[in-house]
């Protein structure tokens, strides 16, 4: 498969604000893992009224951190989520809390049961926007200007949102600098990602800033390059079902034979997304009701 051009290595001290550009503020909350890489990046934009965005998981020194990097005569007017996982929005509510800012996403998604296993990504039950927003709304600050560009994918109510005056994406776990994004049923759909993928490769923003890990400065080549590595994922699923691989787990141990097993579920979860769009597709078929536990043969 095509290589993607990862790039691991960046600067940061946990609760530590960095000044990235004239507009964007960063500070990294405490909370690695193998699936949000040194921890979630909670983004402040503007100056003055500042926006924030992906305020993260619950941990206090993290809400107090994004406040102790406001200056004197700044104030918070807007909490900005990309999406319902629990690295992202949680601390959203003690935000508000304590700065009265109303907070900005899309819907939260409404799933149907699911009988598999979760991720530890899993959604934010309980919540709240008090504004709903939709693809190509604009969120105004004093300085700055939001574009909301929706993109799920990874999530059913992926958001990113591009700041107008520096041509910048943040990504939230769209396209990250470090790693692929996991797209995982119930809430992940594969076919929603790709074209989610496509729809940036439309766009001139000049950079990305994901909420794991750091930017991304040639947007449309890792794009390319990520959509390539999809692509490949997908040719290996079929030609393990051609060796006669029928179950997903048995597809997982051979094409994820290099990976941390601790992220096999994850990636199980995965190669189910490729197996749901290739079923939508007509180009495999099911025994019964399609399940990580079902067996799957390709069509002819």
């Amino acid at each position: 498969m095509a290589g993607i051009p990862f790039k691991t290595e960046f600067d940061f001290e946990y609760g530590r604000c960095d000044q990235l550009s004239p507009l964007i503020r960063r500070v990294i909350a405490n909370n690695p893992s193998p699936f949000t890489f040194t921890g979630t990046g909670t983004y402040i934009i503007g100056t003055g009224n500042v926006a924030v965005i992906d305020p993260g998981p619950l941990l206090d020194a993290h809400v107090d951190a994004i406040l102790d990097a406001l200056g004197p005569d700044e104030q918070v007017s807007h909490i900005v989520v990309t999406h319902t996982h629990l690295d992202h929005s949680p601390a959203s509510k003690p935000l508000q809390e304590r700065t009265k800012a109303p907070i900005y996403s899309f819907a939260p998604p409404r799933v149907d049961a699911f009988d598999g296993p979760r991720l530890e990504e899993d959604a934010d039950d309980n919540f709240a926007p008090d504004h709903i927003v939709a693809h190509g709304d604009l969120i105004k600050g004093d300085n700055w200007t939001l574009e909301c560009v929706f993109t799920p994918g990874h999530m059913a109510n992926h958001m990113c949102y591009a700041l107008v005056e520096e041509k910048a994406l943040f990504t939230g776990d769209h396209v990250m600098g470090w790693s692929t994004s996991v797209i995982a049923p119930p809430d992940g759909n594969m076919n929603d990602y790709m074209q989610s993928l496509d729809l940036l490769l439309s766009r001139d923003d000049d950079i990305y800033w994901p909420t794991h890990g750091t930017s991304i400065d040639d947007p449309k080549a890792f794009v390319r390059a990520y959509i390539e590595h999809r692509r490949g994922r997908e040719e290996q699923i079929i030609s393990r079902l051609k060796a006669g691989d029928s179950d997903i787990r048995q597809m997982v141990e051979t094409i994820y034979a290099d990976v941390d097993k601790r992220l096999h579920p994850a990636a199980a979860l995965s190669v189910f997304a490729h197996i749901q769009d290739l079923l939508t597709r007509g180009e495999i078929a099911c025994d019964g009701k399609p399940s990580l536990d079902a067996s799957y043969q390709l069509v002819g």
